[in-house]
């Protein structure tokens, strides 16, 4: 999860060698979704192809980190630090603690206000009713 907001929501250094400490609401930054950024909302009814929506793109490249289909990341879904029990929706989520995986970014059924980098949602990995996928990664030589 860590690792999956981290390509998501951190920005460059002016000189591409670190990260400033600032976090982005969007993978394109701060402005909300838009069609053109991401497969929200169902406008396109289903999947689209892996090149599309280059104007939703992090700052560090990666494609499609909001819509398309919720990613899985390999992190059990704990609370974050400062969660208070006595919410009143923890029977939503505390059950759950541990035993389900984070999901992020959002499907192309997710409403747009939801698709924020921040956004957690946890499934358990068996589910084959949710609209999620995996990541993967290559190194260029």
């Amino acid at each position: 999860e860590a690792e999956w907001e981290m390509a998501a929501s951190a920005e460059p250094t002016p000189d591409g060698k670190g990260i400033t400490g600032r976090k982005r609401r969007y993978p394109w930054g701060d402005e909300p979704p838009t069609p053109e950024r991401a497969n929200l909302d169902t406008h396109f009814l289903g999947c689209a192809d892996v090149a599309a929506f280059p104007a939703g793109d992090s700052a560090f490249g990666c494609r499609q980190m909001a819509g398309n289909v919720w990613e899985w990341t390999e992190s059990a879904f704990y609370p974050f630090p400062g969660y208070l029990v006595d919410y009143p929706y923890r029977e939503y989520s505390a059950p759950w603690f541990g035993y389900r995986k984070v999901l992020k970014g959002g499907a192309w059924a997710t409403r747009s206000r939801l698709a924020y980098n921040t956004y957690r949602n946890f499934f358990p990995p068996a589910r084959n009713d949710v609209y999620a996928g995996f990541r993967t990664c290559a190194r260029e030589e």
